[in-house]
């Protein structure tokens, strides 16, 4: 059956077009200022119609899973929940970051973790959205570097870097460590002495680990990432192990090294819709003004993906198309998946028919290789 989305703002690689869109088995057919009637058609009465946004950075399973502290709930429930979570956000394709660091939090710890990589692999009953895997692999962690090199032969979407170890990174000082842990945990600070201990001692034997992880991902043709950069020295270093982008980079110089060096840099919705990092880091705003950033992840908090890029054009930060690029097009570019994030034909009919706000745009109808996953009684 051929689908006809009539009378919609297209928003296109390069300009916003007012016109029709058809879709035919699961793809996008043709575009065009006006179309012919189709078996089906659907007004879109002036809607914006965007592509499927492709989040390469999801942490919002993590909550599904583990919605207090200590109080875990099935894998395969939370797996379903997080796919409704995502599609209500416009998220058509989602990495889920799946954290893994013994001793660090517990749904990160390695038995746990593997059990919600399993439940997206094999979820049981058909999902809404595509979900792929991004694997975390905290470098100082021992006992999970063969868990996460085993499961590099599942071919998952994405494999990054990260080292929560106090003085550089997400954690200049021991203080801001201790502090995360007591609020979030209530970890003592005998217990956060402890764990900087194992991870300090670990620091030697992290590069062969990494370097090990790399080669079988870059075989695997699994996207390399390294998480919160702050220095050019260590982003050089992972560029030649064949990392290609730089997750939330701590300062804007570590953004320009990450370009320099051929790495996509990847900042955080949340950040770009509340206006600035919550812990002071680089501003997403800051990175797209100075056209650092590649793509806008919904990091911990896919509901304000769609509303951050509405704003920002809005505001004046950067056009329509280049900003809903940042969320579409050039995540699928970077995972190597061109018939994803873009409305041209022969693309996959992942589409969004929103009506924008202010205040608060609204996603009416979601499409997933044509298909309706998502309807607020448009179809």
């Amino acid at each position: 059956m051929t689908l006809t989305i009539r009378n919609g703002r297209l928003v296109l690689s390069d300009r916003v077009l007012d016109g029709d869109l058809a879709v035919e088995s699961g793809r996008i057919a043709v575009i065009a200022p006006r179309l012919p009637p189709a078996e089906r058609d659907l007004d879109a009465a002036g809607r914006l119609v965007l592509p499927g946004l492709v989040d390469l950075h999801g942490d919002a399973l993590e909550k599904e899973a583990e919605p207090r502290p200590g109080v875990f709930l099935p894998s395969p429930f939370a797996v379903a929940q997080a796919d409704r979570r995502y599609a209500l956000a416009g998220v058509t394709t989602v990495c889920h970051a799946i954290a893994f660091a013994q001793g660090e939090l517990g749904l990160r710890e390695p038995v746990r973790a593997r059990g919600l990589v399993e439940a997206i692999l094999d979820p049981g009953a058909p999902l809404l959205v595509r979900n792929l895997v991004h694997l975390r692999y905290e470098i100082t962690d021992p006992v999970s570097a063969p868990l996460v090199e085993r499961l590099l032969e599942v071919r998952p979407a994405i494999l990054s870097f990260m080292d929560h170890t106090p003085g550089q990174g997400q954690f200049q000082d021991l203080a801001a460590y201790a502090s995360y842990l007591a609020r979030t945990y209530g970890t003592a600070t005998h217990e956060v002495a402890r764990k900087v201990e194992a991870k300090r001692s670990e620091a030697a034997a992290a590069l062969a680990r990494i370097e090990a992880l790399a080669e079988r991902a870059r075989a695997a043709g699994v996207l390399l990432a390294s998480h919160d950069d702050d220095a050019e020295e260590r982003i050089v270093a992972l560029a030649e192990l064949g990392v290609r982008a730089s997750e939330f980079p701590t300062r804007q110089e570590a953004a320009r090294a990450a370009r320099a060096q051929g790495l996509a840099v990847i900042v955080g919705a949340p950040n770009l819709f509340r206006g600035g990092s919550q812990s002071g880091r680089l501003s997403a705003r800051a990175a797209i003004e100075a056209g650092l950033a590649s793509c806008l992840c919904s990091d911990y908090a896919p509901q304000t993906l769609l509303p951050a890029i509405l704003a920002a054009a809005r505001e004046g930060l950067a056009g329509l198309p280049t900003l809903v690029a940042l969320a579409s097009r050039n995540p699928a570019d970077l995972l190597g998946r061109g018939e994803l994030g873009r409305l041209e034909p022969g693309a996959a009919a992942d589409l969004l028919l929103v009506e924008p706000g202010p205040p608060t745009p609204r996603i009416e109808l979601v499409l997933r290789d044509g298909r309706v996953v998502l309807s607020a009684g448009l179809e």
